[in-house]
């Protein structure tokens, strides 16, 4: 009789679900009730898969007058499509949701200013711009 392999199956099946749907697995989600406004000076932009937006993203660390914070910007191609990039040593002011990220403050951007002009990413409710 195969109950016994059945069993373990499903077993096996459910611990992998599980596993991969723990809290400790989950990305970090914007929170709008947790805004922040962050001021500094880009030190270095990144590109690298994300799964916050679940892409290819930019993400830049900012150093601040309290240390230096990582900073979720938006997908790669979004801000291609909108002729957008960042520089190290851009002045920039981050409006966005507080996060720690792999162990570290983190910022995940609604929207940037630098030189006086400002772009968003997200909606006021976090909602990401690049999804409508």
């Amino acid at each position: 009789m195969k109950t016994p392999q059945t069993i373990m199956g499903i077993a096996f099946v459910v611990l992998v679900v599980l596993l991969f749907t723990s809290p400790r697995h989950r990305a970090p989600v914007y929170d709008a009730s947790d805004e922040v406004t962050v001021q500094g000076v880009v030190q270095d932009v990144q590109q690298f898969y994300c799964p916050i937006s679940g892409e290819e993203g930019t993400h830049l660390l900012v150093k601040t007058e309290n240390g230096t914070v990582q900073v979720h910007v938006a997908p790669v191609r979004f801000l291609r499509n909108n002729n957008l990039s960042f520089n190290k040593g851009d002045r920039i002011q981050i409006v966005g949701s507080r996060i720690i990220y792999q162990g570290h403050d983190a910022v995940i951007a609604r929207a940037t200013t630098r030189a006086g002009q400002t772009v968003a990413f997200r909606e006021p409710n976090g909602h990401p711009l690049w999804l409508n």
